[in-house]
C-alpha cells in the first residue's frame, strides 16, 4: 500500500478498534521470506487497537523434517492419519515454526505467548479407518485467550492440541483457525497461503457469498483447483458458524494483508456473510410481494410498472431482503454479459424501513454479484431517486450512449427520459 491509501485506511479503523482478527498462515509462508513483511502488517494491526490472534501450519516443515530423516509421514495437513512417527514429526515441525513466529514478534517490539488453548480429542475411526493421533477441536480455551488479549499478548496457536490428559493431536490448521474465529467472535478471518485466492474454472473470484461457496462445494467442487478445497471449506464453514468476512490472500506478495482488509477491491478472496445473510433470491411465491412492495413507487412514476408474467420470466435477477422472514425490500441485477454490463433496477425500500441502509446494502450486494459474474460496469436508470444513487451509492451521470444496444432501444421506446446513471467496477 501507498502513504496516499492513508486516507482509505481510515474509514475503517473506528470499525475495526478492539475488534478481534485471526489471521493463519501457513507453514510454507512462514518459511518464506516474506514473512517478515507479514508480521509488519500485524505490527501495524496492533497499532490500530485491533486484536490478533496468528495461527499457524507447519505442512511444509513436516515434508523437510521428514526427508532429511529418510522418513514417510502419514498425512503432512493433519486431516488424514497421524502415527506415531509422523506425530513426533508434526510437533517438532511446529515447535520450530512456533519459535520463528515468536521470534519475528518479537523483533517488531510485539509481546506474544503461545498457549495450550486447543482442547481436542481424537478424530476417531472414519469409513473403517483409524486415524490414530489426528485430532479434532473440543473446545477453544476463550478465557485463557482473552487474558492474553487484553494485556495486548497475541496467542500463537500451532497445529496441535491437548486433551484432558495431557496428550497430543496433530490438528488440521484451518480448522483451528475457524474455531478460534468463531470462538472469539472474531470481525475477521484471514487465512495467509501461497495462492491468490479461490478460482472457479480459471478465473480468480474477488467475491464470493458463503451460501454460493458452498454450492460450488457440494455440485461443482470439481470446478475449483484441489489445494484449494480446504480454504474454501473452511471459509465456508466459519462464515456458518457466524464470522462475517473470511480472506484467502497470498502471503508472497508485499503488502497482501494490509491490502486485502483495508480496501474494497482487495487483492485476494473475500468470502461474506453477516448483513448480506438477509439478501437472498428471490423465488416465485415471492412474486406477488414484490409486486406489493414496488406498487406505490409505481403509482408515482418513479419505478416502471412491471407485470407478474414479466417478473417470473426473469425471477433469476430478482433478490429480495428479509427481516424475519418479512420482505422489506428488493432490487434485481440485468446482466448484458456481452457488454459486461449488468442493470441496477427494481430497487425498492419498504418507507417503514427506510434510514437503515438496506438500500446502501442492496447496491453493495448487486455490486459484488456483478464482480462475481465477471461484469465491468453497473447501470441504472432513474427519473427521480438519481441524486441518491449518486450520493449514496458512487454512480456517476451517463448518457444513452453508455447502453447497451438492446436496452437502448427500450430506452428510447419508453419516453420517460430517465437519467442514465454509471458505476464501474475496478
Amino acid at each position: 500500500m501507498k502513504p496516499t491509501d492513508l486516507r482509505g485506511i481510515l474509514q475503517y479503523i473506528p470499525r475495526f478498534r478492539e475488534r478481534t482478527f485471526v489471521i493463519s498462515v501457513d507453514g510454507a509462508i512462514v518459511a518464506d521470506e516474506n514473512f517478515a513483511n507479514i508480521l509488519v502488517d500485524v505490527a501495524v494491526l496492533r497499532s490500530l487497537n485491533i486484536r490478533v490472534v496468528l495461527a499457524h501450519g507447519a505442512a511444509a516443515q513436516i515434508q523437510l523434517l521428514a526427508q532429511q530423516q529418510q522418513l514417510t509421514p502419514s498425512n503432512l495437513d493433519g486431516s488424514g492419519v497421524t502415527d506415531a512417527a509422523t506425530l513426533e514429526l508434526a510437533v517438532n515441525a511446529a515447535n520450530r515454526v512456533t519459535h520463528e513466529v515468536l521470534e519475528g514478534l518479537a523483533t517488531n517490539d510485539l509481546r506474544a505467548a503461545c498457549p495450550n488453548a486447543i482442547v481436542a480429542h481424537p478424530l476417531g475411526i472414519l469409513q473403517g479407518v483409524d486415524h490414530l493421533f489426528t485430532g479434532k477441536v473440543e473446545r477453544v480455551d476463550v478465557d485463557l485467550l482473552q487474558v492474553l488479549l487484553q494485556q495486548g499478548v497475541i496467542p500463537v496457536v500451532p497445529p496441535l492440541g491437548f486433551d484432558g490428559e495431557g496428550r497430543t493431536f496433530r490438528v488440521n490448521s484451518d480448522s483451528i483457525a475457524v474455531a478460534l474465529a468463531e470462538a472469539l467472535k472474531a470481525v475477521k478471518l484471514v487465512f495467509v497461503t501461497t495462492y491468490d485466492g479461490l478460482f472457479r474454472q480459471g478465473r480468480l473470484f474477488r467475491q464470493m457469498l458463503a451460501g454460493d461457496l458452498e454450492l460450488v462445494l457440494a455440485n461443482n467442487r470439481a470446478e475449483l483447483p484441489p489445494e484449494t478445497f480446504s480454504k474454501a471449506w473452511h471459509a465456508a464453514a466459519a462464515c456458518r458458524a457466524g464470522v462475517p468476512r473470511v480472506h484467502i490472500v497470498n502471503g508472497r506478495l508485499d503488502e497482501a494483508l494490509l491490502a486485502e482488509v483495508f480496501s474494497n477491491e482487495g487483492v485476494g478472496t473475500l468470502i461474506y456473510a453477516n448483513e448480506y445473510q438477509q439478501v437472498r433470491r428471490a423465488y416465485k411465491k415471492d412474486i406477488p410481494s414484490i409486486l406489493k412492495l414496488i406498487q406505490p413507487s409505481v403509482e408515482t412514476d418513479e419505478l416502471v410498472k412491471r407485470s407478474r408474467s414479466s417478473i417470473e420470466r426473469s425471477l433469476g435477477d430478482y433478490y429480495i431482503f428479509d427481516i424475519d422472514r418479512n420482505a422489506v425490500a428488493c432490487v434485481a441485477l440485468h446482466v448484458f454479459a456481452e457488454e459486461q454490463k449488468g442493470e441496477l433496477a427494481c430497487l425498492f425500500v419498504k418507507p417503514s424501513h427506510e434510514n437503515q441502509g438496506i438500500g446502501r446494502k442492496l447496491i453493495q450486494y448487486v455490486e459484488n454479484r456483478a464482480r462475481e459474474l465477471g461484469l465491468r460496469e453497473v447501470f441504472t436508470l432513474s427519473t427521480q431517486a438519481f441524486t441518491y444513487f449518486q450520493s449514496k451509492g458512487g454512480f456517476q451521470e451517463g448518457s444513452p450512449d453508455d447502453l447497451p444496444r438492446g436496452r437502448r432501444d427500450k430506452y428510447e421506446q419508453s419516453g420517460r427520459r430517465s437519467k442514465v446513471l454509471v458505476k464501474k467496477l475496478r
